[in-house]
């Protein structure tokens, strides 16, 4: 049986690809390789013959039909999608493109093709929309979003999501295409965009740079390793419940400073020379609409689905700063025009 994965050849993308293709599935990558997809993220099964990848804009869809038609997959992992909260700040316009409007005709076409199959097969099909915790605004000091939260979003971002969620639950309760929604809390690991706090904070100290911090680094985030979450989606996929949300979170809260004071002392294990790191610390204007801490409640997921992630914050952290070092030049080529400068100012949007 085959499964299709929009956003393949980004960061999350490419590690579901990578751990579905290594189990056997039969996968159809669709990436429009914007400037965070990158098809070295999936080297290790470019020739694999369970894999096939399609260079294709999810609102292109006469290309995803084809697709649809061709390989005939039995679920849909949809996580194409414009991510960074700071470039949604400049260019709003972009993410409403791809997270609206792409989400809403990739579900006209699923629906298509789901209306087209026989009974058996509309009663396995799945699609998956996956999302993010931003969706629900931002929490105080106490409590957890849980999959009844109230939807706030409060940045371009993740107010593009959350209209993508509405439209995915839309197609469920209107047109009867067998949806599930999850939402995650931040994801970390290898092959991440080098934009991102944790690769930014590494490459900038290696290169003695300073290491900005938004306002004074309370914010603060459960930190979730990207192949605790591809697990996730799999176990959603494999087991949700049609038509239910599930929320995916490591319980690893961090404040952002405690986060990069950790990144620091790891850098000065491993380069005692330049030690200590933490005295490239520079607090730096906070971002426009910052939200003051996410943190979900993942235990539907936990008890209905029996997930747990298998990542502490402090094993998975050392690990992905050791793939940073280790993989330098893979971040040289995957940064591509961006130079660790600072985005989403709220000056470029008109």
């Amino acid at each position: 049986m085959t499964v299709l994965v929009t956003g393949g050849a980004g960061f999350i993308g490419s590690a579901l690809v990578r751990a579905l293709v290594g189990d056997g599935e039969r996968v159809v990558t669709i990436d429009k390789l914007t400037y965070a997809g990158n098809l070295e993220n999936l080297a290790a099964v470019a020739a694999a013959p369970n894999h096939v990848f399609i260079r294709a804009d999810i609102g292109d869809r006469a290309t995803v039909a084809a697709a649809f038609r061709d390989y005939r997959p039995r679920a849909v992992y949809h996580l194409a999608a414009e991510s960074h909260v700071d470039r949604s700040i400049d260019a709003p316009a972009v993410f409403v493109e791809t997270n609206v409007l792409g989400t809403m005709t990739l579900l006209e076409t699923a629906l298509a093709y789901w209306r087209s199959l026989d009974a058996p097969e509309r009663d396995r099909f799945r699609f998956l929309q996956v999302s993010t915790d931003e969706v629900y605004g931002e929490l105080g000091a106490t409590g957890y979003f849980d999959e009844v939260s109230r939807y706030r979003p409060n940045s371009p971002y993740s107010a593009s999501k959350a209209a993508a969620d509405h439209f995915a639950r839309a197609w469920f309760r209107t047109y009867g295409l067998p949806v599930l929604v999850s939402n995650c809390s931040n994801n970390y690991g290898p092959y991440q965009f080098p934009e991102k706090l944790i690769p930014l904070m590494v490459l900038n100290a290696l290169a003695g740079r300073a290491l900005p911090v938004y306002g004074r680094g309370a914010n603060v985030r459960d930190w979730l390793h990207v192949d605790d979450h591809v697990a996730a989606l799999r176990r959603i996929v494999e087991f949700g419940r049609v038509g239910e949300t599930y929320l995916v979170g490591a319980r690893c809260e961090s404040r952002n400073i405690d986060l990069v004071r950790a990144i620091c002392r790891l850098l000065d294990e491993r380069h005692p020379a330049a030690a200590p790191h933490a005295q490239l610390i520079a607090f730096v204007t906070d971002r426009p609409g910052h939200d003051s801490r996410y943190a979900v409640d993942p235990s539907r997921i936990e008890r209905e689905l029996e997930w747990r992630p298998r990542h502490s914050l402090e094993c998975g952290l050392a690990a992905t700063v050791d793939w940073y070092i280790a993989n330098q030049e893979w971040c040289r080529r995957a940064s591509g025009a961006y130079r660790q400068q600072r985005l989403g100012t709220a000056t470029a949007a008109a």
